[in-house]
């Protein structure tokens, strides 16, 4: 029998992202979500330039749920804060910095409405248009991610996306822990353990450079291969 689903919750972390917050939520609430009800939760990691204000605003009307962190913690730890507060059946990582389009919401959803999926990642490798820079960002993203399959008996092309959907029920008592980017394959190690159901889909990407705000660095590319190796066989 087909599971019915009715609310998918979008989990928005956000940290120093004044230029292009208020523009996402724009997005996300005009956002075609295939006939569900949407619950937006925004969890504020600290920022310090002015987003806080922008949030206090936007979440006036009650159709933004903000929650904020009173000292920053990472992407990490702002997911395990929004997760606290979902009720949807379909939970979508968002991040707010408008590298990815709230318009590829619907081919993200479909292989889990249509009961082909228990997780969905939106892979910038497949085919999707994207913005061409750092070619050493694209060089050890795939390395992390072939490493992940090696670990997790996978075949994705793109482990460290920012588009992660996947059904509340199977992140249900899963213990996360990571708080910065080893979020990404925390998820990827716990979500292969428990036999979920992984599909992609190609998703449009309009990567930043580090002047335009770009907040991951070599250091967490570095962290990613022993977090990898730590939630598949320790954790």
């Amino acid at each position: 029998m087909a599971e019915t689903y009715r609310k998918l919750s979008i989990l928005i972390p956000v940290f120093n992202e004044r230029g292009t917050v208020e523009e996402l939520l724009r997005r996300v609430r005009a956002a075609n979500t295939l006939g569900l009800e949407k619950e937006i939760i925004v969890v504020d990691d600290a920022s310090t330039d002015g987003t806080s204000d922008i949030l206090e605003k936007i979440a006036q009307d009650g159709a933004v749920k903000v929650v904020a962190h009173s000292w920053n913690r990472g992407k990490g730890a702002a997911l395990r804060t929004a997760i606290q507060h979902v009720t949807g059946d379909i939970l979508l990582i968002q991040d707010a910095d408008l590298e990815y389009d709230p318009a590829d919401y619907p081919a993200l959803l479909k292989p889990i409405l249509d009961g082909r999926a228990d997780v969905v990642y939106g892979s910038r490798f497949l085919g999707g248009p994207h913005r061409a820079l750092f070619f050493w960002h694209y060089a050890a993203n795939r390395f992390i991610t072939l490493l992940a399959n090696i670990v997790c008996n996978l075949n994705l092309t793109d482990m460290e996306t920012g588009y992660k959907v996947f059904k509340r029920k199977c992140i249900e008592g899963m213990n996360l822990t990571s708080n910065r980017f080893g979020i990404e394959p925390e998820l990827t190690a716990k979500l292969a353990r428990r036999r979920c159901r992984f599909y992609e889909m190609p998703i449009s990407y309009a990567g930043r450079d580090y002047s335009e705000g770009k907040k991951i660095g070599w250091k967490d590319g570095v962290a990613a291969l022993w977090h990898v190796i730590r939630y598949r066989f320790f954790d």
